[in-house]
């Protein structure tokens, strides 16, 4: 959080503008007096929520028209309220898969740039979940912007913005990483190629496989929900 608060005041008395390359990572560290490490933590923080682009060996910069710091939670409401992550996914299903048709019918040659260049970052962070799933988040908030739906876009942010902070406790279990790109890639050629229909089922694929692959990602001991309830015959519902 130091580091978040830092970043936002700079971002605040204008010393970051959009599109600004941030500090080598030890120099940035020493004048923050945090280590490294912690550092990076701050920073993947900041990359999920949109505030920051990350370039694999180029560096980290301030991103275009960042969002509101401060809006309400997901991830808290959640916890408050106990959803569950098959809510989540049945929601990220509904929302996503027509968000991507929307994108495939009026994205443009920016959007298909920033599309392209997050799948080449998830081919070169397999070695780095971490790093992946600030890609993969991004790659998801893209294909939002793409829409030209703003309203939309607004509420895949929030979503994107609390699957971060649960997801990321877990993604170094990963084991479907290139599959997950695979997919991206596919999809973003579907986008490219203007196939609404394609993108559609695409992204309704691929939220599928992510629902299982990532219900395998829980620590050992703790069980979540990654699944609606069964009805059993005589109409009853048991908890999956």
């Amino acid at each position: 959080m130091q580091v978040v608060n830092h970043i936002r005041s700079l971002i605040e008395n204008g010393t970051l503008q959009p599109g600004d390359k941030i500090p080598p990572e030890r120099e940035f560290a020493q004048s923050l007096k945090i280590s490294r490490a912690s550092l990076r933590t701050g920073i993947g923080y900041l990359a999920a929520m949109g505030v920051m682009k990350i370039r694999h060996g180029v560096g980290t910069f301030v991103a275009d028209g960042p969002p509101e710091f401060g809006k309400t939670s997901l991830s808290l409401m959640s916890s408050l309220h106990g959803f569950q992550s098959w809510q989540m996914f049945e929601a990220r299903i509904i929302l996503e898969s027509h968000v991507a048709a929307l994108a495939a019918e009026r994205s443009k040659d920016e959007h298909h740039a920033a599309l392209a260049e997050e799948v080449a970052e998830m081919f070169a962070a397999f070695e780095r979940p971490t790093d992946y799933l600030i890609h993969d988040l991004a790659f998801h908030r893209i294909v939002a912007q793409a829409s030209g739906n703003p309203i939309l876009a607004a509420i895949i942010e929030t979503i994107t913005s609390a699957l971060y902070d649960t997801r990321r406790k877990t993604v170094e279990q990963s084991i479907d990483l290139r599959e997950s790109a695979e997919m991206h890639r596919e999809l973003y050629r579907a986008i490219r190629a203007h196939k609404p229909q394609e993108a559609h089922n695409l992204m309704e694929k691929h939220l599928r496989l992510a629902q299982i692959a990532q219900g395998m990602e829980q620590p050992k001991g703790r069980k979540t929900a990654s699944q609606p309830p069964a009805k059993e015959n005589n109409g009853a519902v048991k908890e999956s």
